[in-house]
């Protein structure tokens, strides 16, 4: 059995405070959680997250583990690890206010051989009270959704513990409510939706990070989205009057300056994902040349060339 390194796990040095634990077991647990990731270990991965979350986040375990890695470290024994006899003498293994019970999770051999026998002494001598852990996942909305709100069904995969007392995969269904103007990245909790409390403490939450499928039209950025307007050379040169589609429904017509160039952009205001304030909806626009598949377009295009003679390379010089 090989020594874990629960520092390593997290990205983190060994004088980590309990603080940038909580930020890198989070920020991994988005990443490696088997609801959204498509790594071939990702539960695997997130068994080690867990383990080291467990670890480094308790006074008693932290304690307890750096000595036993100083341990290692003198006795170059990483490899070919067993823990030592009475190496735990000294420290009581609970769990801070927050965290689960170990048994809930599918530790390792190593963290079993290490902590598991300490933390049923510990058990047994104290009358364990602890809020649920939360869990992260994540849900992909349409645009349309996001702009008007919606509720949907999701279904998550979860750890539970079945009556024998060993953990088990379980599907289950919920349902979501979105309020309108949510946007990528935000969170969207769900109270009393994580794993089971103890001692008669509440469930902790889950937390739902929100992803909206990509749209043939539009894009978001932040509260705003952008849109790729094609217009002619004409309607570039001369200005137009032109219809353009909104993201909520419904046509506006928007007007295109004379002289407008490739990439000019238009604001339509709060035309963007609602909120306070709300977003503005971008136009960029594309010049879009017209095909010279026939005699008269050819013809039309060799007489434009005659009428306004025109080098767009002329700043380079050649």
């Amino acid at each position: 059995m090989e020594f874990k390194d629960y520092y390593k796990t997290l990205g983190l040095e060994r004088g980590a405070s309990v603080d940038e634990v909580r930020k890198a077991y989070r920020k991994l647990a988005r990443k490696y959680h088997p609801d959204v990731s498509k790594e071939a270990d990702a539960e695997l991965r997130m068994r080690d997250i867990n383990e080291a979350n467990d670890v480094l986040r308790d006074a008693e375990k932290r304690a307890a583990y750096d000595a036993l890695a100083d341990q290692v470290a003198r006795r170059g024994t990483a490899r070919d690890f067993e823990p030592p006899p009475g190496w735990d003498e000294g420290f009581e293994f609970h769990r801070a206010p927050g965290q689960g019970p170990a048994d809930h999770a599918d530790f390792s051999e190593f963290f079993s051989s290490v902590f598991g026998a300490g933390e049923r002494r510990g058990a047994q001598r104290q009358n364990y009270r602890a809020r649920g852990e939360d869990h992260h996942a994540a849900i992909e909305i349409a645009l349309e959704d996001a702009l008007r709100g919606a509720e949907r069904e999701i279904t998550l995969r979860a750890q539970e513990i079945d009556d024998q007392g060993r953990p088990e995969w379980k599907t289950r269904t919920l349902s979501v409510k979105i309020p309108p103007g949510v946007h990528p990245g935000q969170f969207i909790r769900l109270a009393k939706q994580g794993m089971p409390g103890h001692g008669g403490e509440p469930a902790g939450d889950l937390y739902l990070e929100v992803r909206i499928a990509p749209h043939p039209l539009y894009r978001i950025e932040g509260r705003d989205l952008y849109m790729t307007l094609p217009i002619t050379p004409t309607e570039g040169a001369l200005g137009a009057q032109v219809q353009v589609p909104t993201p909520g429904g419904g046509v506006v017509e928007v007007t295109i300056p004379p002289a407008a160039r490739n990439g000019l952009k238009l604001r339509l205001k709060e035309r963007g994902l609602p909120g306070k304030p709300p977003g503005h909806l971008y136009l960029l626009l594309e010049i879009a040349l017209p095909p010279a598949d026939t005699d008269a377009a050819r013809e039309a295009y060799a007489q434009l060339a005659k009428a306004a003679p025109f080098d767009p390379r002329r700043h380079l010089g050649v």
